[in-house]
């Protein structure tokens, strides 16, 4: 029997009306997600193969930013030995699908609103911290993937030098900056446009308590969508602001806050790279290879900015001009 007809199966146990099931989304896991479709609503069944994903994580995430007053699903039924989750529906619209110049500011300010909320409500001992060993774990996608099997590259000692000093540099900045709750993957397709209480928050199991510019920089430096340097600015700005005033631990100086914003980004570009090349030479999901060259762009323009990057900036540049 295969996946689909066991949770086809749950689903009858644990419904007792007549229902039917369309395909919702796949992300970039192994997991896959149903609507399910009711007389009089609609619902989402997780199918989160035991091999590989654990259930938990999510439940246990929902339930803490359910209580800190963020819009995420309701989880209705659970069989975690099968790998099942039966959510309430946040609906269709992604942020991404309707995100525009005349509502941008709304949404992103609705957005930065909820993130503030998440990071006020932080328990430091509730979720796993984002430590040197997960953060140099992430950078090393970038070598393996990216540069190894992407570009079909091998490092000489002078370039092996150069990353490794910058790698030290950005776990460097990273730790020192506050610790927060950080959902990891705060960004426009993980956000959804619901009909009160903006945003519907998705895609939280691999919450960590981690850099209070993590989400920040996910959100704002989004691989699926680019934004004028000025709107960029403006927008963090805002979110600093709403934070100091709300009593977070953000730096009095917003340059200061911005460079660790930046800093933080550079790590994560790193790693989406390594993790976009991965998922197109691991698992034949090519469709990422397109939100590559924004990503680039991205890290190349931060790296540019800050002195001790530029070393790292040169690297960048030679990979891709012999690629």
């Amino acid at each position: 029997m295969d996946r689909t007809q066991q949770l086809q199966q749950w689903l009858e146990q644990v419904l007792d009306q007549p229902f039917t099931m369309t395909t919702a989304s796949a992300d970039a896991s192994f997991r896959r997600y149903f609507r399910v479709h009711l007389p009089t609503q609609t619902l989402i069944a997780m199918d989160a193969p035991p091999p590989q994903e654990d259930c938990r994580p999510f439940v246990q995430v929902a339930e803490q930013l359910l209580a800190a007053g963020l819009n995420v699903p309701n989880i209705i039924a659970q069989d975690i030995a099968q790998g099942f989750l039966l959510l309430s529906d946040l609906g269709n619209d992604t942020y991404l699908s309707v995100l525009n110049r005349d509502n941008a500011k709304a949404l992103y300010g609705d957005a930065c609103q909820a993130l503030i909320k998440m990071q006020l409500a932080t328990r430091t001992d509730a979720l796993p911290p984002y430590d040197e060993a997960l953060l140099m774990r992430e950078l090393q996608l970038f070598p393996e993937w990216y540069i190894a099997k992407h570009l079909g590259k091998t490092l000489t000692a002078e370039q092996q030098a150069v990353m490794d000093k910058t790698f030290g540099l950005l776990i460097n900045n990273i730790l020192q900056q506050p610790q927060v709750t950080v959902h990891r993957d705060y960004h426009s397709r993980n956000l959804m446009v619901t009909a009160d209480h903006n945003p519907g928050v998705l895609d939280f199991q691999d919450a960590v308590i981690g850099p209070i510019t993590y989400d920040l920089a996910s959100l704002f430096k989004d691989a699926y969508i680019r934004w004028d340097e000025e709107d960029l600015m403006d927008w963090v700005v805002r979110y600093w602001q709403s934070a100091k005033k709300a009593g977070l631990p953000v730096s009095n100086d917003f340059g200061e806050f911005y460079k660790d914003f930046e800093w933080m980004g550079v790590q994560r570009h790193i790693k989406v790279l390594g993790i976009f090349a991965r998922l197109s030479h691991r698992d034949g999901k090519d469709g990422y290879l397109k939100d590559m060259p924004l990503v680039m762009q991205y890290l190349q323009a931060a790296c540019e900015r800050y002195v001790e990057l530029r070393p790292f900036l040169r690297l960048l540049l030679t990979l891709e001009k012999v690629a």
